[in-house]
């Protein structure tokens, strides 16, 4: 597959800087780095902590790679100085900031969007916390296994009487990071349309609550809040996994056709007739003797089997995948998602790429992720030349 030339990508031009660590943040700015932005990661002296996460090729962390494409790295220590002041002039010089600190400490570094938006009225500056610039818990850290709980994602995960658990994919990180990409794209439209910049605040509370919208509608409805549920659906059925002879598989029969249609499958007409089937309410309300019919059907053939004749009969369907399987899924391959990549050390790797097309092409990965540190030089050196560094005032640093 093709992808974009680097001169036709939607953000070229648009100047990121990205004080960020793990995952929300990182995620935020890699999407604008995927769309053509030049994004520069400003990283203490240490680096962001992912960088130590396993599993390390010749001591460079694969989970970092998989966030940090595309991006420059600089390190600063924003507690000394002259430092303070190069991050400063990156800010100015950029359209945009992302940072993931707590409330207040960009504030207290100098670094905050008030004292941005004096010199710098365009700016876009975008804060992710846990809970948000202000109010109540804005001063409480959390990271996105804390956000699940706190949010309701853990009272709905898992089946109805096992103990709590957290959605295996870090959807509370990511799903701000996603919040985050989406309200800087906007922002920057006001801003090329002759507004003035913003302060956007992305707090994970928020963005979590925001994506269960089934789930708070629910609540808001009847008063009740969601329960476990398995890999059930409170509102469809047949829509679950189910056991087969040799493993499981899921189905998804969202309507009353492809209800019928299930039916055909396991030649069990009669089901059509059962009151208690009778509506996709009525099978919701009877999910466990629905599970229980069918599967004593399912366990009599294989995964494959039943994978063959949903598909024949154009009922949703999966197979229940491990990434081993989902990635290997021909469907990955003829859309390219997954690339090479050269890790700092020359480690070859791979990675899953932006999964967006724009007029048939993809987004191209024009930077492997950077070693700790890896453009300061440049960095520095472009802007001692320039002379135009503006100190930090004692007030704005206090």
């Amino acid at each position: 597959m093709d992808d974009l030339n680097e001169k036709d990508l939607p953000l070229k031009g648009v100047r990121v800087v990205e004080f960020c660590t793990v995952a929300a943040g990182p995620f935020c700015g890699m999407l604008l780095a995927d769309m053509g932005a030049d994004v520069v990661k400003v990283e203490s002296p240490q680096g962001d902590t992912l960088r130590q996460w396993p599993p390390l090729s010749n001591g460079f962390s694969e989970n970092f790679a998989s966030l940090n494409r595309n991006k420059q790295s600089v390190a600063l220590n924003l507690k000394d100085p002259a430092d303070a002041a190069l991050a400063r002039q990156l800010m100015l010089d950029a359209d945009v900031v992302v940072e993931n600190n707590r409330p207040g400490v960009m504030d207290r570094l100098g670094l905050g969007f008030a004292s941005m938006r004096e010199h710098k009225p365009t700016l876009v500056y975008c804060s992710i916390s846990a809970y948000g610039q202000s109010g109540p818990r804005a001063g409480e850290g959390g990271f996105d296994l804390t956000i699940q709980a706190a949010a309701g994602v853990m009272s709905v995960t898992g089946e109805p009487d096992g103990e709590p658990v957290k959605c295996g994919v870090p959807l509370a990180d990511f799903a701000s990071g996603l919040y985050a990409a989406f309200a800087i794209a906007s922002a920057l439209t006001r801003v090329r349309a002759g507004g003035a910049g913003t302060h956007i605040d992305v707090p994970m509370y928020g963005c979590t609550l925001g994506i269960a919208a089934l789930q708070t509608s629910e609540y808001f409805g009847n008063g009740k809040s969601p329960v476990k549920l398995g890999s059930a659906h409170p509102r469809n059925a047949p829509y679950q996994a189910y056991r087969a002879a040799d493993g499981h598989f899921a189905i998804a029969a969202g309507n009353h056709k492809l209800w019928l249609a299930v039916l055909a499958v396991v030649e069990m007409p009669e089901l059509a007739q059962d009151p208690r089937f009778a509506t996709t309410s009525d099978r919701a309300a009877h999910q466990k003797e629905l599970k229980a019919l069918l599967e004593a059907r399912f366990t009599g053939a294989g995964v494959a089997h039943w994978i063959a004749a949903f598909n024949a009969a154009g009922v949703p369907h999966a197979r229940i995948n491990d990434y081993a399987a989902a990635l290997a899924d021909p469907q990955v391959e003829h859309m390219a998602w997954v690339r090479p990549l050269t890790l700092p050390g020359g480690t070859r790797t791979r990675t899953f790429a932006s999964p967006l097309r724009f007029d048939g092409m993809g987004l191209p990965i024009r930077r492997d992720p950077p070693a700790l540190g890896e453009h300061s030089a440049d960095v520095r050196a472009r802007h001692q030349a320039s002379d135009i560094i503006i100190p930090i005032s004692p007030a704005e640093a206090s």
